[in-house]
């Protein structure tokens, strides 16, 4: 009940924040609208650190999800420095003993290189696992319903089961 009520303030937000959006910027009002109400309905999340291409398509793919489908899509985790890569792959090995299946090497995370997003709610990632490709943003594990990566070009990436299956095998020898 919560979750549809903030949802449901954030939408009537982004509607009253239209004048000023268009005031500021005529041509893109219901993105920085969008952007601003999503903004505090999501105070923590950080966009900076992503690539110039995998910002745009995060926003231009939450924009249609909120002004289309009424869905709200909020970013948990995107760039992280490779220090903080480092430490949470070390906390899963040691938590784990074996291969990590949620955190990567810094060399091989999407994370570090600011291509990656993990996405809130549940429902905000079904529709960016249903409608992210137009975007070029997949989801890439089975076993992470929130995580995304920005991969432009031809062929979309094979979905693999975990990130440590990544690390282990290619997907042309599986």
């Amino acid at each position: 009940m919560k979750e549809f009520v903030l949802a449901a303030i954030t939408r009537v937000l982004a509607v009253l924040l239209l004048i000023p959006a268009w005031l500021r910027s005529p041509g893109h009002a219901r993105r920085l609208a969008c952007g601003w109400a999503l903004s505090l309905r999501f105070p923590t999340e950080n966009l900076a650190g992503l690539t110039g291409g995998t910002l745009a398509a995060f926003t231009a793919a939450r924009t249609e999800a909120f002004w289309r489908h009424r869905t709200l899509i909020g970013l948990t985790s995107g760039h992280r420095d490779a220090a903080e890569q480092h430490r949470l792959f070390v906390a899963e090995l040691t938590a784990q003993r074996t291969t990590p299946r949620q955190v990567l090497p810094v060399k091989d995370s999407a994370h570090v290189r600011g291509t990656a997003l993990d996405i809130r709610p549940r429902e905000g990632a079904q529709w960016l696992e249903d409608h992210g490709a137009r975007f070029a943003l997949y989801r890439i594990y089975d076993n992470e319903w929130w995580h995304f990566e920005y991969r432009p070009g031809p062929v979309p990436p094979v979905r693999l089961p975990h990130p440590g299956r990544r690390m282990t095998h290619s997907p042309a020898r599986d």
